[in-house]
């Protein structure tokens, strides 16, 4: 079991821990993590479950999918490093990932 440290946009951290192939989405709302929604159920269709990945863990979250870019296209607090947390399934090499969660979800 690896873990991941959420951030509240007031600076709230919240350690979790995580099972391999879960997704960012599911253990946010395992751990009841304040401003993820996730309100479609993790299919990639409302994007209340934005997440801005610290700069140094991105590029172990895998690419960004034609639906996942069309969701945050309309994120107005997008950064160069946000996903969608049902978009992305952990690994073994995300154990202490940083995410970073946005003051409002769409």
């Amino acid at each position: 079991m690896g873990k991941i440290t959420f951030i509240e946009h007031d600076n709230t951290e919240h350690v979790t821990e995580f099972e391999v192939g879960t997704t960012l989405m599911q253990i946010a709302a395992d751990n009841a993590i304040p401003g993820v929604d996730g309100d479609c159920g993790g299919e990639c269709a409302c994007g209340t479950c934005h997440m801005i990945i610290a700069d140094e863990w991105f590029g172990k979250t895998g690419s960004i999918g034609d639906a996942e870019e069309q969701m945050l296209s309309m994120t107005p607090e997008r950064a160069k490093t946000s996903r969608l947390g049902c978009q992305v399934k952990t690994t073994d090499a995300m154990d202490g990932l940083t995410v970073h969660l946005p003051e409002f979800q769409m």
